[in-house]
């Protein structure tokens, strides 16, 4: 399957605040970092990443249609998940909420990254 996804950012210090801030609540954190880019995943240090944010100075553009989905164990880290992308400088997509038209208990949030992604949190699992 996928081993990582990455995503094209115009500024990487903008960029790391962002998903630093995002992430945290879905347990997600940054592994790696180098000039260039940053690693993010689930502990750090570990080898294994699953999202990397590159710098390209000049700046890039979404593809249309795309969206990076990082899964959230429960509700309120989805809602957590949008508080802190909204207030680390996304712009909100979708607000916390359910999504029947793909499944009863699908439980999602969207935003756009400071260089217009679409990146979005979801749980799966009722409410409990």
């Amino acid at each position: 399957m996928i081993d990582h996804v990455s995503v094209g950012v115009a500024s990487l210090e903008t960029s790391r605040r962002f998903y630093d801030a995002a992430l945290r609540p879905l347990g997600v954190v940054r592994t790696v970092d180098s000039a260039v880019e940053s690693d993010y995943g689930w502990a750090p240090g570990s080898l294994g990443v699953e999202f990397t944010v590159t710098s390209y100075p000049g700046g890039t553009s979404p593809s249309l249609g795309s969206h990076i989905c990082f899964r959230a164990p429960d509700r309120r880290a989805v809602e957590a998940f949008h508080g802190a992308a909204l207030a680390a400088g996304g712009r909100d997509e979708g607000a916390p909420g359910l999504r029947p038209q793909h499944h009863a208990n699908y439980f999602a949030a969207f935003v756009l990254d400071p260089d217009g992604h679409r990146i979005e949190a979801v749980c799966h699992a009722p409410e409990v």
